[in-house]
């Protein structure tokens, strides 16, 4: 029998950092995520998934969630140098790939995904949502997402009509550097690189975001709140923040900061939008380059991240040819 092979790629920090305890959102305990773990692997192997690989991590989540569960999958478990950072999901990425996995479950938030798509932005994706920002992973039944992440493994769901690629945004900065964002990039006054703690309104200065939705927290309900952008949506949205429109915007998970939008702009696919230093960018939420004076970057909204599927339609199609029952 032909291997079918799924990766699992968790993040054992995604939904504890210092925003949620700045706001009011609980944390994303370790336990809470080992029994998402152990569910997924239940529906992954229920549909036919041989091997599943996970990777070692500090706290064990996706290793002791799978030990004791008699799975007639085999597990394998990646080891790689730890850093603690994005650059650990980036390579277990590149592990997963070189095994030969082409679909991943992914636990965490938009930077989790982020970090996923800069490594292997050609993969099936079904995004699970355990971070602190979750526009771009779904609220999902971890059971139900492992059955159609198994499927797709096994090449039994096509693409067409039941998922797309997701729209990410490629950044090319002044110095030659690249870097990829999935939801939004945010230019800050006054501000500073690594900075954790929950993004102060009055220092927004621009956003461009390849979705706006009025029904998530961070920077795409600022969007949101002025002109929906949906992820099918073939364009971004572009703010520029000042006097204009005010209103509360939930910027993190119940809490709330008067925001003033001067302007927005439909951005096409393909449109290049200029950023000009000094501030900080943030991408999905984390605070990663500093725009110097003489530093600029071009960012531009493409279609060309991972495959996300409509679970939904998924598991009609799955019924509707017989793959279930």
């Amino acid at each position: 029998m032909k291997p079918v092979r799924l990766a699992i790629c968790v993040n054992p920090m995604s939904g504890r950092d210092v925003r949620r305890l700045a706001a009011r959102a609980t944390n994303m305990t370790h336990e809470a995520k080992r029994d998402t773990v152990a569910r997924v692997a239940a529906g992954a192997e229920a549909v036919g998934v041989t091997d599943i690989y996970i990777a070692r991590e500090p706290f064990r989540i996706a290793t002791l969630a799978l030990e004791y569960m008699n799975l007639k999958a085999r597990v394998h478990v990646i080891e790689h140098p730890l850093t603690n950072g994005a650059a650990d999901t980036e390579a277990a990425m590149a592990a997963y790939l070189e095994a030969g996995c082409d679909t991943v479950v992914s636990l965490g938030g938009d930077g989790t995904n982020r970090a996923i798509t800069r490594a292997a932005p050609d993969v099936n994706l079904v995004a699970l949502s355990t971070g602190t920002n979750n526009v771009f992973p779904q609220l999902l039944e971890p059971t139900i997402g492992g059955m159609v992440a198994g499927l797709a493994a096994a090449g039994r769901l096509p693409r067409a009509g039941l998922a797309r690629r997701a729209k990410v945004l490629r950044l090319r900065f002044s110095d030659g550097n690249t870097d990829v964002g999935l939801i939004d990039a945010a230019q800050l006054r006054d501000d500073f690189v690594g900075n954790f703690l929950p993004f102060d309104a009055s220092k927004l200065a621009r956003i461009l975001l390849t979705r706006a939705e009025p029904d998530s927290v961070g920077m795409s309900p600022i969007g949101g709140f002025v002109e929906p952008v949906s992820a099918a949506d073939d364009f971004g949205l572009l703010l520029e923040m000042g006097s204009g429109r005010s209103f509360q915007a939930p910027l993190s998970p119940g809490l709330f900061r008067e925001v003033s939008v001067a302007s927005h702009t439909r951005i096409p696919l393909g449109m290049p939008v200029m950023f000009q230093g000094p501030g900080v960018l943030a991408l999905d939420g984390d605070r990663d380059h500093k725009l110097g004076n003489g530093l600029s970057v071009q960012i531009a909204i493409e279609r060309n991240g991972p495959w996300s599927f409509d679970i939904p339609a998924a598991m009609r199609h799955a019924v509707r040819e017989g793959m279930i029952g």
